[in-house]
């Protein structure tokens, strides 16, 4: 599928039923009202250069239009750009009507040089970042925050991309993890105290800073990207979420589509190399799909939405359509036969919630 095609929703529309809500009271640290949230990656030109400010305006109101509540973006999104972006929605909304969420552990400075092309951010800003997750850096982080986004304050304050999995860090992404447990987990900590803030977590793409920090720090949510799709969610039910569920603290599910390709990119999570397994997984769950009379993204965006243990799912959009189509997948009524179908054929977990 090309960059500006979109892929259809699938199935009967109630186009009258709300988009899902938390409980006001359980027994999580913190969530969200809404469960269904938006990603800022796409709005910092993450993977396509969005040069007219207007079109990602447009789909910042479509989302708004169509009742989403939870808007997550950060720094390292286009150098600024997202949180920018977001900005010229939110600036003129009521702070007291949505759930904003930014992330810390990189500091900007001014650069006209571009990023090494390893990065995916299209046309982003004119800055470099340092890593920085010291308690000074990290009220800092937030600070240059709200004044990028144009907003008095965050609900939540994720740690962000503290893992080996990050490639600026690799073995020695413990050095940056003692920084943070003596600097931002503290300090954020403090912040949410001062009621500067209402959350905190981390937002990562592996597990592994959250197992090493539960027993040294108190964190409410955190958000797990590329850790819980329709095609990847094993090591999420058996470790992850039972961990989170031990302390309280809840999910966002970040790139519940797996970087685009449940909704038709040639895109797995954020590379152009797609392995085998998925591309025969997404066949026959598509096919599944298709004979129940439903798409693939609809079931993808649902099943990620589905787990307790989930406060909000926040994909991604660069386009309105893209937001609309998201949005009706979240009203379609997805037959119980479909997910017995899955589960028979072993194509999803036989203990991973779906909703009948």
């Amino acid at each position: 599928m090309s960059t500006g095609e979109v892929m259809k929703t699938k199935g009967q529309v109630d186009t009258n039923e709300a988009l899902p809500t938390n409980p006001p009271d359980d027994d999580r640290r913190y969530r969200p009202t809404s469960r269904m949230g938006l990603g800022g990656l796409a709005a910092g030109n993450g993977f396509n250069t969005i040069s007219n400010d207007e079109e990602i305006l447009a789909m910042l109101n479509a989302a708004w239009d169509s009742g989403i509540r939870y808007f997550d973006t950060a720094p390292f999104y286009g150098l600024s750009l997202s949180e920018r972006r977001f900005g010229d929605l939110l600036h003129n909304k009521k702070r007291e009507d949505y759930v904003l969420s930014s992330k810390v552990g990189r500091l900007l400075t001014p650069s006209a040089e571009p990023l090494p092309k390893r990065w995916h951010w299209a046309n982003h800003s004119p800055f470099h970042y340092r890593y920085d997750y010291t308690a000074a850096g990290t009220r800092r982080s937030v600070e240059d925050s709200l004044q990028r986004i144009g907003v008095s304050s965050l609900d939540i304050v994720f740690i962000h991309d503290l893992s080996p999995q990050n490639s600026d860090f690799g073995a020695d992404w413990l050095k940056y993890f003692d920084e943070a447990a003596k600097g931002a987990m503290p300090e954020l900590t403090k912040m949410r105290e001062e009621g500067i803030i209402k959350a905190w977590g981390f937002g990562i793409n592996s597990p592994h800073a959250i197992h090493k920090a539960v027993d040294i720090a108190a964190p409410d949510i955190c958000l797990l990207a590329l850790q819980y799709s329709i095609l990847e969610h094993q090591e999420a039910l058996e470790k992850t979420f039972p961990l989170l569920d031990e302390h309280g603290i809840s999910a966002v599910v970040g790139a519940p589509l797996n970087g685009g390709y449940l909704a038709g990119r040639n895109r797995f999570n954020y590379s152009s190399l797609i392995p085998d397994a998925m591309k025969q997984k997404f066949a026959a769950i598509n096919e599944v799909a298709n004979r129940h009379g439903i798409d693939i993204k609809t079931a993808a965006l649902q099943f990620a939405e589905a787990p307790s243990t989930v406060s909000a799912i926040i994909p991604g959009a660069r386009t309105a359509q893209q937001v609309n189509e998201n949005v009706a997948a979240m009203k379609v009524d997805i037959p119980g036969a479909f997910w017995d179908e899955l589960k028979s054929k072993k194509l999803i977990a036989q203990n991973a919630p779906t909703k009948a």
